[in-house]
């Protein structure tokens, strides 16, 4: 049995190393779909309650999405600066703060509600509201993680220490994503119990309103 697993770990580092992309696309399509199961476990959900469709939705964003438009961040800023230093490490991690770091949190408010199956205009408008305070928190941290990934990780693995430093963040991002849908199921709730004013009108009741 260790010789199996020996030559399974052996034949899958050879792989992945030949194939760094699909290695990010892997690891993504499995921390964020774990990342949204978390943020449903701190709802107190459990495995019979959880929505599992919203889990496959972000197993298919940081997949198919996230892992390939950071692949090709990280292989874009090595080209620009291939030395590992420190100061390099802080460029690189000021760089991203201003450029890819927008975009990703733009980008993943937008392509998560248009999964969702809503329209550009919503997505648009959740992008409006949720955009500035998730960045606020994000460029208090992700400067420090990208500074160690850029100054002290080799490049074929920035991508995979990036993806662990993320599933904290993406558990983080899966919150803020649910901040919506769980007002609208509390005015949901509100308005079933309220009663309307029209309600009162047809069972021959004064309406008194609250």
């Amino acid at each position: 049995m260790p010789v199996v697993i020996n030559f399974v770990r052996t034949q899958w580092r050879a792989f992945t190393n030949t194939h760094p992309l699909l290695r990010g696309c892997i690891t993504y399509g499995v921390l964020w779909p774990t990342s949204s199961l978390i943020q449903q476990t701190m709802e107190g959900k459990n495995l019979r309650t959880y929505d599992y469709m919203r889990a496959l939705r972000f197993g298919i964003f940081g997949s198919l999405y996230v892992a390939p438009s950071l692949y090709g961040w990280v292989k874009l800023t090595s080209a620009m600066w291939p030395q590992m230093s420190l100061r390099i490490g802080l460029v690189k991690a000021a760089i991203e703060q201003l450029s890819y770091g927008p975009f990703a949190c733009a980008s993943f408010f937008a392509g998560m509600s248009l999964l969702e199956g809503k329209t550009m205009q919503e997505a648009v408008q959740e992008v409006e509201k949720k955009f500035f305070p998730t960045f606020k928190v994000g460029i208090c941290i992700w400067p420090i993680l990208q500074t160690i990934n850029f100054s002290m990780v080799p490049e074929r693995n920035r991508l995979v220490f990036t993806s662990i430093c993320s599933l904290m963040w993406t558990t983080f991002l899966a919150f803020m994503k649910m901040m919506d849908m769980q007002e609208d199921e509390a005015l949901k709730t509100n308005t079933e119990v309220t009663p309307h004013k029209n309600d009162e009108i047809i069972r021959g009741k004064p309406y008194l309103p609250m």
